[in-house]
């Protein structure tokens, strides 16, 4: 393999796959470093066509198998019929200063495989927020800035929406939405009459609803609505950098993909003032070898691009490279997710619905929108469904005393309506939540990363906050037996971590500055999670693959012009 590179992209997975895109479209010759296993769409998606029946488990997971892997088994998407594509818990352990539960999938595509698919632009005010009511550094960057790469972005994955013409939920390049069913029709009109503001919409979601020229071109055809999204979709009906950025940038000749290789370490070169490389290992040989390349796009989320640049020491970044300030790791933040509440629903008996939709109801947050007007920072999204029991209720993992006609007649009737709604709040950014190198290393010699994550006072008056205006809403719009709750999960849980490498203006409190370049090692891009100044409410995919394009296209001019 050739070892000198244009442009060397770590990490394969949503923003990598979107930096080897642009990189590639222009001309770059770029390396692709993905620490997992390679994965081929539709090829290696095992059990993307099984039926329950076709799994020795019937979907679900083995005591063994729960038991040994406690931290991945909490996460809603890990089971029986997707747990080849998550990071077993003894694979590549982490220490828990305080309880954090990290959720990783190793393999090209990385996490794009196994994700949730919710697409949100962030809003004027969630990038302004933060500055206005004192709760972190500016944002270097605004929604203009963005704008139109948010487009591009949509243009291409495909993103099924409405254009609602909300404020705190823009517009953006939509397909055709999914639709509401009777019930979350009839919850979004009471929570309008009686919360002036407060608009709940259909969610927008990275799948085909409908068909175009770019799809047909990417190899992708139209989301089934079969919501097995997270086994892999032989399809392509849903975005994926294994369906859809990676085969793009293979197309054009400039690709090359390196599997089973974890990068060590990022390469400074005292004498040039920059980065020359990287320092690899072999996940199965433990072989080394050292890569060269121009300029390095460090896209290999959010806790393992901290690592890469913490252990990436010199003379001159003896702390990490870039980290003068020592600031590398700090402000780590997350997604609230604890506050739930559960409803039913009688009425709409004749109401059902077709297929698995594999979109919520959201609310764009309704706290703290224009200033800070409460007794917490920050705001939270809510979403809900209502849906119907179905025949999984009367089979109770196979407790069920019936048999025969009486079995098939109760399993064809639908029963009553149930409504689950939850928040996704804002975590805000503080210096004591931080990762850092542990002394102990990994059986690759790799500096085991140490985690200290947590909650705090604002994140508890959140909570309070929706559980309270959550009951109120279900209650107005006519449900019962309301059930407020509170699930004290750790964070991680969210899978919305971002941080540790912010971007900003001032040097002496960020890590990038607003083209996602490290201040003081010019050639080298942090464009995931890590360059967060804040979470914001909204899914943050989106925008990680908005801000990476950005960054990419600029780093594509200074390359073209000698400038890095």
């Amino acid at each position: 393999m050739n070892t000198d590179f244009d442009v060397i992209v770590i990490g394969s997975g949503m923003s990598g796959g979107w930096a080897a895109k642009e990189f590639c479209e222009k001309g770059f010759k770029t390396l692709v470093i993905e620490r997992g296993k390679d994965v081929k769409h539709i090829k290696d998606y095992p059990t993307a066509w099984k039926n329950p029946w076709d799994f020795e488990y019937k979907g679900y997971l083995p005591k063994a198998t729960t038991n040994k892997n406690p931290v991945v088994s909490r996460c809603y998407a890990f089971n029986e019929a997707t747990e080849h594509f998550f990071v077993k818990d003894n694979e590549h352990p982490y220490k828990q200063v305080k309880p954090f539960d990290w959720i990783r999938g190793y393999q090209v595509g990385g996490k794009s495989l196994m994700w949730a698919r919710q697409v949100q632009r962030w809003s004027k005010n969630e990038f302004i927020s933060s500055s206005r009511d004192k709760y972190s550094i500016p944002w270097p960057i605004g929604y203009d800035d963005l704008s139109s790469w948010y487009s591009r972005v949509e243009s291409f994955i495909g993103v099924a929406g409405n254009k609602d013409g909300l404020e705190e939920a823009p517009d953006g390049e939509f397909l055709k939405p999914w639709e509401m069913n009777a019930v979350e029709k009839y919850i979004q009109k009471k929570i309008k009459e009686n919360f002036k503001d407060r608009t709940p919409v259909i969610s927008r979601t990275a799948h085909l609803t409908e068909m175009k020229d770019q799809f047909i071109e990417q190899g992708r055809t139209q989301c089934q609505a079969r919501t097995l999204c997270e086994r892999g979709c032989p399809l392509g009906g849903y975005f994926s950098s294994t369906s859809s950025t990676l085969p793009w940038a293979e197309k054009t000749g400039n690709l090359t993909l390196l599997t089973d290789s974890i990068v060590e370490k990022i390469i400074y070169d005292e004498k040039l003032g920059k980065a020359k490389g990287v320092q690899i290992i072999n996940r199965l040989s433990k072989k080394a070898q050292t890569i060269s390349a121009k300029c390095i796009f460090v896209n290999a989320a959010t806790i393992n691009t901290n690592l890469v640049l913490l252990n990436s020491t010199s003379k001159r970044f003896p702390n990490g490279l870039g980290n003068d300030n020592g600031l590398l790791g700090r402000y780590i933040s997350f997604h609230n997710y604890r506050g739930k509440v559960n409803a039913k629903f009688d009425g709409f008996e004749n109401s059902y619905y077709s297929g698995r939709r594999p979109a919520s109801i959201m609310m764009p947050t309704f706290r703290n929108r224009n200033s800070q007007d409460m007794d917490f920072k920050g705001g939270y999204m809510v979403f809900y469904t209502a849906s119907r029991d179905n025949w999984w209720r009367e089979t109770n993992q196979w407790k069920s005393s019936q048999y025969g006609n009486e079995f098939i007649n109760n399993v064809s009737k639908p029963g009553p309506w149930s409504i689950y709604m939850m928040m996704q709040g804002e975590n805000i950014p503080i210096y004591s939540n931080h990762v850092k190198l542990g002394k102990e290393k990994d059986n690759h010699g790799i500096p085991i990363i140490e985690i200290s994550v947590d909650y705090t006072k604002n994140d508890e008056l959140m909570i309070k906050d929706f559980l309270n205006e959550g009951k109120k809403m279900l209650q107005r719009a006519g449900c019962k037996d309301i059930n407020p709750y509170d699930t004290k999960q750790a964070p991680g849980l969210d899978i919305h971590e971002v941080g540790g490498a912010r971007m900003g203006d001032d040097p002496d409190k960020s890590i990038l500055n607003k083209w996602n370049q490290m201040h003081l090692c010019q050639n080298v891009f942090v464009a995931d999670g890590a360059c967060m100044t804040t979470s914001g409410t909204k899914n943050p995919s989106l925008t990680f693959m908005a801000i990476t394009a950005r960054a990419a296209n600029f780093a594509a001019e200074q390359l073209n012009n000698n400038k890095i």
